[in-house]
């Protein structure tokens, strides 16, 4: 009795390890036919997303466009002149310009006011290109020049380093855009009264006046003056 009772549950024991082992293999399937599936969706799906995507490309260009920058071909050329000028002197000026208007009892309502702090550059020299023949004479190895009056080739703002350091408008108003170029008008017209103020000019002869005395007496000359 007790052998046959072994035999039994040695039995049911074969049969639960055998059923395990089904269900186990069918798990293992079925895990295998679910990515099996994942990916054919996958793959059908991945051409409608590719589509949706250059969909998705094309309507973002078409709402923000590159620009297309296209210089017309034909070129037309006004003038053509020769330039002859000795630039001597650079002057690096900062100017602060105030502008405004509105101004009043009732500037707290409709004023319009702002500090512009101007840097600008001002270049002057002497334009050789104006030195006629009797301008330049020999007396022995002396070479005698007259020299033309100095002028400011260049005066204006360096816009990189040029800004807006405040600005205040009234309640009632905004910002005039017509002011800021009144002031950066002002500051360069500033800027250069600046520069003559502090004798930009008298530097400008000087300068040229060193620059060709040591030129000519490089080309051999015995002595150069220079004639007012």
């Amino acid at each position: 009795m007790e052998i046959s009772e072994s035999c039994l549950y040695n039995g049911d024991m074969r049969k639960i390890i055998a059923i395990l082992a089904i269900l186990l293999a069918i798990v293992v399937m079925g895990i295998v036919l679910m990515n099996s599936i994942n990916k054919t969706i996958s793959s059908a799906f991945s051409p409608l997303q590719r589509a949706n995507q250059s969909m998705s490309t094309q309507i973002a260009n078409f709402l923000h466009p590159t620009p297309t920058i296209l210089p017309d071909p034909v070129t037309i050329i006004h003038d053509v002149r020769s330039l002859a000028r000795l630039e001597t002197i650079q002057y690096t000026v900062e100017k602060v310009i105030t502008a405004e208007e509105g101004q009043g009892t009732f500037s707290f309502l409709f004023e319009d006011r702002l500090l512009l702090v101007a840097h600008g550059i001002v270049i002057a020299g002497v334009d050789l290109e104006k030195i006629a023949p009797e301008d330049m004479w020999l007396e022995g190895a002396v070479l005698n020049i007259r020299l033309p009056e100095p002028e400011v080739f260049l005066a204006t703002l360096d816009n990189d380093k040029t800004y807006i350091y405040e600005r205040d408008t009234g309640i009632l108003r905004g910002p005039n855009p017509d002011l800021e170029t009144l002031a950066r008008q002002a500051a360069e017209k500033a800027i250069g009264e600046a520069a003559l103020e502090d004798g930009i000019l008298d530097t400008a002869r000087a300068n040229a006046e060193s620059y060709l005395m040591r030129l000519f007496l490089d080309l051999g000359y015995a002595d150069v003056v220079f004639v007012k």
